[in-house]
């Protein structure tokens, strides 16, 4: 089911700081910085190993009352989640479904770069997983 790993999700306080050390010490150039208003974050993609390579993605909350932003006062910065890449979303969560998966998920979300939904942690050994359909026009972001 899936392609790839399609990006390692970094939650940070501030992504201006963080990217004091990805993209000046070690020389990881942002793609895309933008704010995902629905999800109430600041992303910046830092693609790695060309088109088909991976991403860093640094997340920074904007909303202090959001999920993401309890998350990093409980936890502190560091790994949020890793995201694979699957060629239809429909169907792999209706496969983690059948394989009584719990997801987070009802149905496939807009995320930042195509359709996704999560996998809770404790379906997958402690790691929130992100799976993700990525529309055409956003591949290599």
């Amino acid at each position: 089911m899936p392609r790839r790993i399609d990006h390692v999700a970094i939650i940070v306080r501030n992504i201006e700081q963080a990217l004091q050390f990805y993209r000046d010490t070690l020389g990881i150039t942002p793609k895309v910085i933008k704010e995902v208003p629905g999800e109430q974050v600041r992303i910046a993609f830092l693609p790695l190993g060309g088109p088909e390579g991976s991403k860093i993605e640094l997340v920074e909350p904007l909303n202090p009352d959001s999920s993401l932003a309890r998350f990093l006062e409980k936890r502190g910065e560091g790994l949020h989640h890793i995201c694979l890449e699957v060629d239809d979303v429909d169907a792999a969560l209706d496969e983690m479904r059948a394989q009584d998966v719990p997801v987070l998920d009802e149905q496939p979300r807009p995320s930042a770069d195509g359709r996704a939904f999560f996998i809770h942690p404790k379906g997958a050994h402690g790691v929130l997983l992100e799976l993700v359909e990525v529309e055409k026009e956003q591949e290599g972001v």
